[in-house]
């Protein structure tokens, strides 16, 4: 940083610019990804022969709206799959992830998790924690099997959990509040075929939140049915305002819409408002925004690491997803980092960020987000739950340099409270 404008301890400075100079052919092969994933979403967009037509949004029922119809045949192909349904009416992953099991399920059906217990946020979706209108209210059922000590798969509890109400397998691709690894696509392809060998008809459905773009393929190119995500996260580019999307087999993605909307109508409404050109552009947009998003991940890792602090996924792991757990074992150091990430946005950077009983969660939650779209966790923003291990969820970064610069303020934040205990060679 050649002028430090922003007062960094010029130490942490000098630490940055060797990390940086090591990380250089690790993110020419980021780079890599992202020219292919680049030019993935552009040929999708060609095939699918999008106009400036398809740009236009609808009202009211939004019958007949071509752009919000082309859209989604753009994420089906990019996603390789039959369908898609891309709604602003999904209001965010969990929406997308509850629309896709109650579309799904019906009474007597049994779901299993065999990645352990799934984010705090669909606990009460699920009925694992009392919830109104929980699947467990319906009379649907749930089933978990726990990683291994090791995180790997347990095959065999998999395999005896496995019985004849068993509908729909959901897999987890990132970790939640958790320090578990993120799963990679390979790894979720070879789960997907284990459980299709037992019975093929069980419904495999993937939570692909952080994931996008990251590799070159998608978890729906290894076998996943249905594949959920959300568009303030990596598809969205930081451009969609609001939205999500459930993309798989067209029996899939159409009894999702019917539970959506409601039954007759499914997909054939739902007005796009005006968002199918930030939904376009910031699909465009996504291959890129991830690469610095991701590249901030890798940064922050081998930053934090120098200072003492467990980081997972470690600073040489291989990366399956854009999120970085930094186990900061303290409450005062996970405040202190917040603080420092919200003092590098470009929006409220003056806030102070504070715990609170955030809904869908059981326990307080500190979330750190100056962000243009209000929660878009591909833009720079942090989010820890106020409990052990007090690890700290750091992502995005509409930019490698705005991710920086908040790693940076954030370990900055610290130093200047006396919460780093690390001896800086002079």
């Amino acid at each position: 940083m050649n002028d430090n404008i922003f007062g960094i301890d010029e130490r942490l400075l000098k630490m940055s610019e060797d990390i940086l100079r090591e990380l250089k052919p690790r993110f020419e092969k980021i780079d890599g990804i992202t020219e292919y994933n680049q030019y993935k979403v552009v040929k999708a967009m060609q095939d699918n022969m999008v106009s400036e037509a398809h740009l236009n949004g609808s009202t009211g029922y939004g019958y007949n709206d071509i752009g919000r119809d082309t859209l989604e045949k753009v994420y089906a192909s990019v996603f390789h799959t039959e369908a898609a349904l891309v709604r602003a009416q999904i209001t965010c992953g969990t929406h997308a992830i509850a629309t896709a099991l109650f579309g799904n399920l019906r009474p007597g059906d049994e779901i299993l998790s065999p990645v352990g217990k799934p984010y705090d946020s669909l606990e009460e979706i699920i009925g694992i924690r009392p919830g109104r209108g929980s699947l467990m209210e319906y009379g649907i059922t749930y089933r978990q099997v726990d990683l291994k000590e090791d995180y790997s798969f347990d095959y065999e509890g998999i395999r005896e959990a496995i019985n004849e109400k068993t509908k729909l397998v959901t897999i987890q691709r990132s970790r939640g509040y958790d320090v578990r690894p993120t799963f990679s696509v390979k790894s979720i392809g070879e789960l997907i075929s284990f459980i299709k060998n037992i019975r093929n008809d069980i419904i495999c459905m993937v939570d692909n939140c952080y994931g996008e773009f990251v590799d070159t393929i998608e978890p729906t190119d290894v076998g996943a049915d249905i594949l959920v995500g959300s568009l303030i996260k990596n598809p969205g580019g930081g451009l969609a305002p609001i939205g999500g999307y459930i993309a798989g087999k067209k029996e899939y993605v159409e009894n999702a819409s019917y539970r959506l909307t409601c039954p007759g109508l499914g997909s054939e409404v739902g007005a796009s408002l005006g968002v199918n050109r930030p939904f376009f552009q910031g699909l465009f947009m996504a291959p890129q925004v991830v690469n610095g998003a991701l590249k901030g991940a890798i940064f922050s890792a081998c930053l934090y690491e120098r200072l003492g602090f467990e980081c997972n996924p470690s600073s040489v792991a291989p990366r399956n997803d854009i999120i970085q757990a930094v186990v900061l074992k303290s409450a005062e150091r996970v405040q202190a980092f917040c603080e420092g990430i919200q003092k590098a946005a470009p929006v409220d950077s003056f806030v102070t960020p504070q715990p609170w009983p955030m809904p869908g969660y059981n326990s307080d939650v500190i979330m750190a987000a100056g962000a243009f779209i209000s929660g878009a966790s591909i833009e720079l923003s942090a989010d820890a739950p106020m409990r052990e291990p007090y690890a700290v969820y750091f992502q995005g970064g509409l930019t490698f340099y705005h991710a920086k610069l908040g790693i940076l303020m954030s370990a900055d934040e610290m130093l200047k409270k006396g919460l780093i205990d690390y001896t800086f060679n002079e």
